[in-house]
């Protein structure tokens, strides 16, 4: 009895460090999958801008792009997520090395399986939203404006070429500095969105303000500032309306391709092991390293 008790402890005990070893991590098949799908969603992306659907550009004339092509660059965004993420997740299932313990437990193999694939997903979004983050500061700290003047504003790059239209002049005095006067107007312009629109005063004080660096005549001036407030408004409107979309098709894009790199990560399992794939998966039962018969419900 001595004995019999001694093996069942060490039969037990031996599961126990078998099963606790089946929980572990394996960081190496995450990383692998998380450099899959950003190596993916890079070159997937690069060929989207390519092709005239990306989501952003330094164009000032992008901004004028219509709501159409804004929703088509974030359906392409949607679909190369898919295509990425379930590629990382599958790189991460099927590099993973099998646990005997968790052989004949279809359940608990999926589940990790498919977490593995859920923390390589979680490690490629954080991974890009840092590398984007840095990219982005890069160029900020880079760019002309930011390196000339102080007095550059948020209105500047999106409303540029209204400045422009606005402060033109036929003749002006060489060396005339117009930073202030342009970001002033800018941060003016800005509030042609708002719900209240611009303020009358704020109207009055650019008429004057491009009469006197412009040489235009009062009337001229007034049909001026008009006609740009109506255009930064509708620039204005129209960025917004890009942001939001695009906004929009990346968090569902986010949320989507968790679900596909748990899934595409319990599918590399299955085909790692040479088994089928589950039941809520089996459409595709050709890609086995083993086929076998599908049950049959």
């Amino acid at each position: 009895m001595t004995m019999e008790t001694l093996v069942r402890e060490d039969v037990i005990e031996g599961g126990m460090a078998a099963a606790g070893e089946g929980r572990s991590i394996q960081w190496s098949s995450i990383f692998a999958g998380a450099l899959a799908a950003g190596a993916m969603s890079f070159i997937l992306i690069g060929f989207g801008v390519a092709i005239g659907l990306g989501v952003s550009s330094a164009s000032p004339t992008w901004r004028d792009a219509s709501a159409a092509l804004a929703l088509l660059s974030g359906i392409y965004l949607i679909l190369q997520a898919i295509i990425s993420f379930g590629f990382g997740g599958y790189i991460a299932g099927r590099t993973m090395r099998p646990e005997p313990a968790l052989a004949t437990i279809e359940e608990d193999g999926e589940r990790r399986d498919g977490l593995h694939g859920l923390t390589s997903w979680a490690l490629a979004v954080l991974i890009g939203a840092a590398l984007l983050a840095i990219l982005g500061a890069s160029a900020i700290d880079r760019s002309p404006m930011r390196s000339s003047t102080s007095n550059a504003t948020s209105a500047e790059p999106l409303l540029s070429y209204e400045l422009d239209k606005l402060f033109r002049a036929p003749r002006r005095p060489p060396n005339t500095d117009m930073r202030e006067a342009r970001a002033e107007a800018g941060r003016i312009l800005m509030t042609s969105s708002s719900h209240s629109g611009l303020g009358s005063d704020d109207r009055t004080y650019l008429v004057q303000q491009v009469a006197s660096l412009t040489g235009l005549a009062a009337p001229d001036a007034e049909r001026r500032v008009d006609t740009v407030i109506a255009d930064s408004k509708a620039a204005i409107d129209r960025a917004r309306r890009n942001s939001i979309i695009v906004a929009f098709s990346v968090a569902v894009a986010t949320l989507i391709g968790a679900v596909v790199a748990w899934a595409a990560a319990v599918a590399g399992g299955r085909h790692r092991d040479g088994e089928p794939l589950p039941n809520w998966m089996a459409s595709s039962n050709r890609f086995h390293r083993n086929p076998r018969m599908m049950p049959v419900p």
